[in-house]
């Protein structure tokens, strides 16, 4: 696959993250999350690939969004599956909250797990841990192993977790484990992410949170060169078939690293919608914005921060 794909996905997530800026906190997901789908469709088939959505934001039905199975780009040119989402995190774009962000990840054919849209729990560490965490285990035994690769303390660990009901048990036990605990209210692919940036101050991901999520997560995370499992975790038969549908043979499995996004060369890239844990968000200036963006390639090990600065009169698609 062309590496210079890697750096024509940054226009798409640029093109997504600028658009949906300009609704940051008005309240309205919808609005925010659409106006990321439509720069980022836009953008995508301006490019000379042949790409298949594989990772979306539903079903041919639910179209004006992304939709699984949708082609993208201008048909010539390497194939490609993609996964995407144009708005990580549309409640925090909405209220203006950090974290957002737009995000896509790009690996050959096949080589993406086709996630049903259900709930997967997940644990996602960096570098430091890799190996070193088990999800069938306790979260005590985790967080202890986790401690232990890094040289420290269980009470010098910080969990991130997704704010949510479901989560009560998971949170107790981690603080009796004797962990810090950052609770999110959305966003669990920047804070898989955050756990492989050392400035961020965190450690390790736990929860459950949306499986397609979940791939797009362990394609950065492959990345960055972190560690990270996932079981489905469907809410009812409904899921269950749709999964076995997509190709899930094992609904109880657990998926590695190499089960989300295997293949030689996978790209991620994101660019900041608000500001967050190693994204700047957009800032708009007269007749411009600048954004901050990430683009990484899992074969070289490759990761690049690139600022953009956008001028609206000569680029007037934004």
């Amino acid at each position: 696959m062309d590496r210079n794909l890697a750096l024509e996905m940054v226009r798409v997530t640029e093109a997504a993250a600028l658009a949906a800026a300009r609704l940051m906190g008005r309240g309205d997901n919808h609005a925010a999350d659409q106006a990321a789908v439509d720069a980022m469709r836009r953008t995508l088939n301006s490019i000379n690939f042949s790409g298949t959505v594989v990772i979306g934001e539903g079903e041919r039905d639910e179209a004006p969004m992304l939709y699984i199975g949708e082609k993208v780009g201008t048909g010539n040119g390497p194939k490609a599956d993609i996964a995407l989402d144009p708005l990580e995190g549309t409640t925090l774009t909405a209220k203006g909250e950090p974290n957002a962000l737009a995000v896509i990840a790009i690996a050959e054919e096949g080589q993406f797990l086709h996630a049903p849209d259900t709930y997967m729990q997940k644990i996602a560490v960096g570098p430091m841990a890799k190996g070193a965490i088990d999800i069938t285990k306790t979260p005590t035994w985790n967080l202890k192993e986790i401690a232990k690769a890094k040289k420290c303390e269980v009470q010098d660990l910080t969990v991130i977790i997704l704010e949510r009901p479901r989560h009560e048990d998971l949170i107790k036990e981690c603080r009796l484990a004797g962990a810090r605990i950052r609770l999110i209210p959305d966003g669990d692919v920047a804070a898989a992410m955050a756990t492989c940036w050392k400035k961020s101050g965190i450690d390790v991901l736990m929860g459950t949170g949306g499986a397609p999520e979940g791939v797009i997560a362990a394609a950065a995370v492959r990345c960055l060169g972190g560690d990270m499992q996932g079981v489905l975790r469907p809410r009812n038969q409904e899921e269950i078939d749709r999964a076995k549908k997509m190709g899930v043979a094992d609904i109880n499995k657990v998926l590695g690293l190499l089960d989300l996004a295997r293949g030689q060369d996978v790209m991620f890239a994101a660019t900041g919608v608000t500001s967050g844990d190693f994204l700047q968000g957009v800032r708009f200036f007269g007749g411009g914005a600048r954004t901050h963006s990430i683009v990484m390639r899992s074969k070289s090990g490759t990761i690049r921060m690139i600022e953009g600065i956008h001028h609206f009169e000569t680029k007037p698609v934004y």
